[in-house]
């Protein structure tokens, strides 16, 4: 039997590095930790131990292309609204509108400066 979530961490392709952190700054505030590892280049997300969900990275890399097509990442946010207006502001572009999940909360999907398709869920 395993007992943790199955997913640890992610990475987002990006094809320009300081502008999709400057982007994700901008749009949640979070401060990005500048790496090269395994000769990519990379922006840590905040990490915090013991914290509940996961982190990840922007990577720019050969493999690594941005696309709206895979996976969907999902933000926590408190207020989509008042987010889908940020990533506009941001040069960004609205995929799926604030769309109920029922008892679930929130979800909305936008697109970022790379031309990644990322989620948003309020609870």
């Amino acid at each position: 039997m395993h007992l943790n979530n199955p997913v640890r961490y992610f990475e987002i392709p990006v094809a320009d590095l300081e502008r999709a952190a400057a982007f994700y700054h901008s749009l949640f505030g979070f401060e990005f930790e500048h790496a090269v590892i395994d000769g990519h280049d990379m922006a840590l997300f905040p990490s915090h131990d013991n914290a509940a969900g996961i982190t990840g990275a922007l990577v720019k890399g050969d493999s690594y292309v941005p696309s709206k097509a895979g996976a969907r990442l999902y933000f926590h946010t408190e207020d989509i609204d008042a987010t889908l207006l940020k990533v506009l502001s941001l040069g960004g572009k609205v995929l799926y509108p604030k769309t109920s999940i029922g008892g679930f909360g929130w979800v909305a999907e936008f697109e970022d400066s790379e031309g990644n398709c990322i989620a948003l869920h309020e609870e």
